[in-house]
């Protein structure tokens, strides 16, 4: 069976834009001005800051306006309360699986807030199983967490695919294993010199319809 392996933030789900939506109700609820959008965006860096230092960020703006609880909350339960699977997504995980895939998310995160996007986007109904970094102890790029994936649902880590939308994250680590790839481009150039996907898309829909109709 063959194994189809899915990052999940800004890959299977819009996580930028939860987040987007999260922070713009957090900046009407506390009477912040609306500009501050573009500030905390890109403080976020689409997750990639680490959260303690956006939370210190963000205390220190608003020490005066906001508890730590209220950012905490935000940082904690924004995103996740807010993402959603497109229907498109979901017919093509649908159509993966009726075509034979094993289909398992590989993410890097932290497992609570994680598990709440999947089981929130209804994920869990849709996927065999899941790898988060947090639970597993490393993270993307390492082999080690798609090992742990693979393992995850019982599959065999050869000939398996990855999609995702993160050059270094996503098609390094699959490049390392040998593994096939398609990098969601999301509208950027591919930039690295020092390897390749194996196929650019624009949308997680369009990415899994190529692999299943690739030669296996």
């Amino acid at each position: 069976m063959p194994l189809l392996m899915l990052d999940l933030d800004n890959t299977l789900v819009d996580r930028d834009a939860a987040f987007r939506d999260a922070v713009t109700a957090f900046l009407t609820e506390h009477r912040l001005p609306d500009t501050d959008l573009t500030w905390v965006m890109a403080l976020d860096a689409s997750g990639y800051t680490a959260r303690h230092d956006v939370a210190a960020a963000m205390t220190d703006r608003y020490r005066d306006t906001v508890s730590t609880t209220a950012i905490h909350a935000l940082l904690d339960h924004g995103a996740a309360d807010r993402v959603v699977l497109a229907d498109t997504s979901r017919e093509a995980l649908d159509k993966a699986q009726t075509d034979g895939w094993t289909c398992v998310i590989v993410t890097n995160g932290r497992t609570a807030q994680q598990e709440a996007k999947i089981r929130h986007s209804g994920l869990d109904q849709l996927v065999q199983g899941w790898a988060i970094s947090e639970a597993v102890g490393c993270k993307k790029p390492e082999p080690e967490i798609f090992h742990a994936a693979a393992d995850a649902v019982g599959v065999p880590l050869m000939g398996a695919w990855v999609i995702g939308d993160s050059p270094h994250a996503d098609i390094a680590g699959a490049n390392a294993l040998g593994l096939r790839s398609v990098w969601m481009s999301n509208g950027q150039l591919w930039a690295q010199d020092s390897y390749q996907p194996t196929h650019v898309a624009e949308d997680v829909a369009t990415a899994i319809d190529h692999v299943i109709s690739a030669p296996r």
